[in-house]
């Protein structure tokens, strides 16, 4: 295998030592710049607007609206910066230019699926963001693990579009009406049993494209696909079920389906952080770790905050493309060490409590979430759980003096959930014209128990009981394995 030095050194000949041609280089610096330069028209055009975006329509087929443009926004700043580090990490790889090709080919299948209005258009761009994700994952045509894992992973979002299909065309011929909004507004007068079979579709199909459990494996499998491509993957492919979700939201409200969200997605939150714990492999890591962010993405649109969701979706792919981008420098400088023992004092204790509930106040008072006895308490309850971890992760650092230790906690908090907040709100107006994407549940008796739940498993996790238990640890073991025909099919050969 060539070394990340050797690649970059022989900056313009490809694997097999032949030299790329001029044509192919200026194609690949054509699509990033005009990547580029979409993003700063989206920003652009987002910014002067803010917060009154306009809405335009170009008859039953497309809109655009400040969500819309959101999204593009964001999609096109992911491609455009992964289009920059592949020109210096690519430079001499055999399918640069069809990598680059793909890379395009999938945000603008991205863009398409936002402004669909009409269900054809919305279901043929689903589509193609799976066929174009596919093809990404096993670009090297020539390596048999990675053609399995892009046969395996198109299996997976094949499945997702035939749900998809299935739910949206339901509620299209049940309401006579094939735009999107048309829908949103129609679902009221729709029967509960076609509500019920079109939400359980839309569901599916989110589930599988966030490799939500049990739908995981085609993303632990994926690690085939080049690092700029991983990055892509998990910080704008997999966030597509949060666009869907919020997409339909009505359906969801009307059908009752909201707590199959909240248990499905808290779950895999609490699963995922726990298998992420048990892999040696950084990618490994990073895909459970994503799979475990889904999950409480999806946790939150089943709360009924779908504008968290795109908010968390958001905050994800900068924070996931980052540590894609940067793996390969956490192999060089990583050794294998031995699991720490958690071991938390309690004048320890008492401060992880005490910053906690502060940062769940702060952000009640910044958002509204939280101040009523409703869904919105969970969603303060996240922020607490993330504020104590953040302090109990500052406050075992032997490095850091008391005073150290009593300061940065709160300057972190602080200025995390300032930014947390502000984007909240922000993206809360941008998406004010869209239908319910802000509102609280009622609680009931499903929720405390899972709550419940949740947070005994999230302890049972952080503080390593997971060790005493041998079964559970072979159980999560073999459930965060690939496919095997992704690793260990061609590998005689290929040596």
């Amino acid at each position: 295998m060539i070394s990340e030095k050797n690649l970059h050194l022989n900056t313009s000949q490809n694997f097999n030592g032949t030299t790329q041609s001029a044509p192919s280089l200026k194609i690949s610096k054509t699509i990033s710049f005009f990547l580029w330069f979409l993003f700063m028209s989206n920003l652009a055009y987002l910014l002067y607007f803010y917060p009154y975006l306009p809405q335009w329509h170009l008859g039953t087929l497309f809109k655009i609206n400040g969500f819309t443009v959101l999204i593009w926004t964001t999609v096109s700043f992911f491609g455009a910066l992964i289009s920059s580090y592949a020109k210096t990490y690519l430079i001499g790889f055999q399918y640069y230019n069809r990598f680059m090709m793909l890379c395009l080919g999938f945000i603008l299948s991205v863009m398409l699926f936002i402004m669909a209005n009409h269900v054809a258009i919305l279901l043929i761009s689903w589509l193609a963001m799976g066929l174009f994700m596919a093809r990404l994952i096993g670009i090297d045509s020539k390596w048999g693990e990675a053609r399995e894992a892009s046969k395996f992973a198109l299996r997976y979002f094949l499945t997702g579009s035939l749900f998809l299909s299935i739910g949206v065309l339901l509620l299209a011929f049940e309401s006579e009406n094939f735009t999107v909004s048309g829908i949103t507004l129609s679902v009221a007068a729709l029967p509960n049993t076609i509500l019920l079979i079109a939400a359980l579709c839309i569901i599916i199909a989110a589930l599988v494209q966030s490799a939500i459990y049990p739908f995981h494996r085609w993303l632990l499998s994926a690690m085939t696909s080049p690092t700029p491509a991983s990055a892509l993957m998990h910080a704008g492919f997999v966030n597509g079920s949060g666009i869907l979700l919020a997409l339909f939201s009505t359906v969801l409200f009307a059908s009752n389906t909201l707590n199959i969200l909240l248990i499905i997605g808290g779950l895999t939150a609490i699963i995922a952080q726990f298998t992420k714990l048990l892999q040696v492999n950084v990618k490994q890591k990073l895909a459970c770790s994503t799979i475990a962010q889904m999950g409480f993405m999806i946790m939150q649109c089943g709360l009924g905050f779908f504008n968290a969701a795109v908010v968390h979706l958001i905050l994800h792919g900068f924070y996931k493309a980052y540590l894609f981008l940067s793996s390969g420098e956490e192999v060089a400088r990583s050794q294998p060490q031995k699991p720490l023992q958690i071991k938390i004092k309690p004048a320890q204790a008492v401060l992880v409590l005490f910053f906690g509930i502060l940062g769940a106040f702060l952000f009640a008072f910044l958002t509204g979430k939280g101040t009523a006895l409703n869904s919105g308490i969970f969603l303060t309850g996240i922020v607490a759980i993330t504020v104590g971890q953040i302090t109990y992760n500052i406050v075992k650092q032997q490095s850091l003096s008391v005073l150290q230790k009593l300061l940065l906690p709160p300057v972190l908090f602080l200025m995390g959930i300032g930014v947390y907040a502000f984007l909240y709100n922000a993206i809360t107006v941008i998406m004010g014209d869209m239908l319910m994407i802000d509102v609280a549940v009622p609680l009931s008796a499903i929720q405390i128990l899972f709550g419940a739940v949740f947070l005994i498993g999230f302890f049972i996790m952080k503080l390593g009981f997971y060790r005493k238990l041998p079964w559970l640890y072979m159980y999560l073991l073999k459930r965060s394995q690939p496919n095997k025909k992704s690793i260990l099919m061609y590998k005689s050969t290929s040596l």
